[in-house]
């Protein structure tokens, strides 16, 4: 395969609620201007600010099963009552036109991407202890604390699934971790 065919890296981060998912990827586009980061389908409704189709798309609750029935979407999951999917067409698009794809999804999704997208890179974003992962879930002053009890059962259960990712970095400083994965991406794109 030549330079110019090769296709551009698919990098799936996931992790435990709390770990930083979010500022790490904001720190990598940051960095990486041509990253496009996949915006996921939900029937969760929108939360005051957010914009369809910047931040999720937002479907409805009968919408979402005929899109995942047609082949719409490369993976769905339910998380807290509400289904989340990523949108098929527009990462495939993405790809085609050359550009790095990152997806932020759960667990269950990651397993599914690894059907529908078998070059994709599985990074697991681990806390450096579940005591700083409480303390950063209990700093975000979001939830209740039977939430943040909740989202540490589920962390727990996702701990024990590392091994089934290709990449497990420990996210205890933002830019080291987003200088791994701008590794990452550059061993893919070197391959």
């Amino acid at each position: 395969m030549t330079a110019s065919s090769r296709r551009p890296a698919v990098l799936v981060i996931t992790g435990p609620s709390g770990v930083g998912k979010g500022t790490v990827i904001a720190e990598l586009r940051r960095r990486r201007a041509d990253l496009w980061l996949s915006v996921s389908a939900t029937t969760r409704p929108p939360r005051p600010g957010e914009v369809n189709g910047e931040h999720y798309v937002f479907v409805s609750p009968e919408r979402f099963p005929e899109m995942n029935e047609q082949g719409q979407l490369l993976e769905s999951a339910q998380f807290a009552g509400h289904w989340y999917g990523t949108p098929r067409d527009p990462v495939l698009e993405h790809l085609e036109q050359g550009r790095p794809v990152v997806l932020e999804i759960e667990l269950e999704g990651a397993r599914q991407l690894r059907s529908a997208l078998p070059e994709a890179i599985l990074v697991f974003l681990a806390p450096p202890s579940l005591a700083a992962l409480r303390d950063r879930l209990i700093g975000r002053g979001t939830e209740a604390d039977e939430q943040v009890r909740a989202r540490l059962a589920r962390a727990d259960e996702e701990l024990l699934a590392v091994n089934e990712f290709d990449h497990v970095i420990v996210n205890d400083e933002v830019g080291a971790v987003v200088d791994a994965l701008l590794d990452l991406l550059t061993e893919k794109s070197d391959r």
